[in-house]
């Protein structure tokens, strides 16, 4: 099974934390539209052997487009792949698009899944990060969502400067009060060349305090655990049967097919990349070219990016796997590094598998790091 991902490169405003690739333009979004179309047409022999269990419309805002628009590009996946039954369609979402008739007309086509940028309840947070919708907004477009939505995903965020701990609970209780079924949680982070980089340099914001979000980290996993939620992925949480089955195929290792303006593609062997600027991708597309970039992956690449993956989730690193895929050198290499973070209970090995506990889950991505491998000549 694989997955198609379409990045739709439009957004009404910049929140000051974001580094995705977007446009506040919307002057050629028709042209964009039609530009995806025609990438989805000529990719198709990519997923010749493939069957296509998710479509996932990211961004940007995906749901600043027009439903007939989403609709083309869902009607082109169907007519040139092959699609199961039932696909997990997924609509990344702003409340301040989701009126009623807007969520009704997005339940009346294929779409099953919505995603919801929430980030916070709380109208100072929210103006913080430069967010296009209200505190209002946010709840009200939840509680018509859940009318007509099973299957709703909201993004919360935590480690805002300002944001205490009793708000943040009252974050996560507000979610659980409209029985929103999964709920992913990140951390602010500060990223190069952001306005909030810059508001935190001339001294408008204060820096995020790493031991206040590792600290509302930790709150997050034990309230979302006692209300029937698995901590399936560091950033994701899901009542049983609705985990998110497009991420979930990136965390372990699925093909998956990325159509739009900086979107990527993987195919186990080769990663490639569009071009993150929305008039060359135009430009490239009516000449039918496909304006990408392929890297082989090596055998470095792939055991880097498995420990990265599986530390992260549920699902953890197999030590059966590792042996069969590179070798009984990589193993005692990755044994002889995990060590110290075996011994200092953030990692654990049960059955053959090594998972981060609860304990070193928050600090994840710094311990696959350190079992990175740079060099497979061994």
């Amino acid at each position: 099974m694989s997955g198609i991902y379409i990045h739709i490169p439009f957004c009404k405003q910049a929140c000051h934390y974001c580094d995705f690739h977007f446009s506040t333009s919307l002057k050629k979004k028709d042209e964009m539209v039609q530009a995806l179309a025609k990438e989805i047409r000529l990719r198709k022999e990519e997923f010749a052997d493939e069957v296509v269990e998710t479509i996932y419309f990211g961004g940007g805002t995906p749901s600043i487009l027009e439903i007939s628009d989403l609709q083309l590009l869902i009607d082109e996946v169907y007519a040139n792949y092959t699609v199961i039954k039932t696909p997990e369609i997924t609509v990344e979402a702003n409340p301040d698009d989701l009126s009623e008739a807007r969520i009704i007309a997005l339940s009346e086509n294929k779409i099953n899944r919505l995603s919801i940028g929430i980030q916070s309840f709380f109208e100072e947070d929210l103006q913080l990060m430069n967010r296009g919708h209200n505190a209002e907004e946010a709840k009200k477009c939840l509680e018509i969502a859940t009318k007509y939505f099973n299957n709703i995903t909201a993004d919360l965020i935590y480690g805002i400067p300002g944001l205490t701990n009793e708000k943040w609970l009252k974050n996560i209780q507000t979610l659980l009060d409209l029985n929103i079924p999964h709920i992913s949680s990140y951390a602010l982070t500060v990223e190069p060349k952001t306005a909030l980089q810059q508001f935190i340099k001339k001294g408008i914001i204060p820096q995020p305090d790493d031991t206040v979000a590792h600290e509302q980290f930790l709150m997050l996993v034990d309230k979302l655990e006692a209300n029937g939620f698995v901590h399936y992925e560091l950033s994701n949480f899901g009542k049983p049967e609705y985990f998110s089955k497009n991420n979930s195929a990136y965390w372990l290792g699925k093909k998956y097919l990325g159509i739009g303006p900086s979107a990527h593609s993987y195919n186990s062997t080769n990663r490639s990349w569009n071009i993150a600027n929305n008039s060359l991708y135009l430009k490239s597309l009516a000449e039918n070219k496909l304006p990408s970039e392929i890297e082989t992956l090596t055998e470095t690449d792939r055991y880097n990016e498995y420990i990265m993956t599986g530390l992260r989730t549920v699902w953890g690193v197999s030590l059966d796997r590792i042996k069969a895929e590179f070798g009984e050198n990589m193993l005692h290499y990755l044994l002889e590094n995990a060590e110290r973070y075996l011994k200092d209970e953030k990692l654990q090995l049960e059955n053959n598998i090594l998972r981060t506990t609860k304990k070193g889950k928050f600090f994840c991505d710094g311990i696959a790091s350190d079992l990175f491998y740079l060099n497979l000549e061994i």
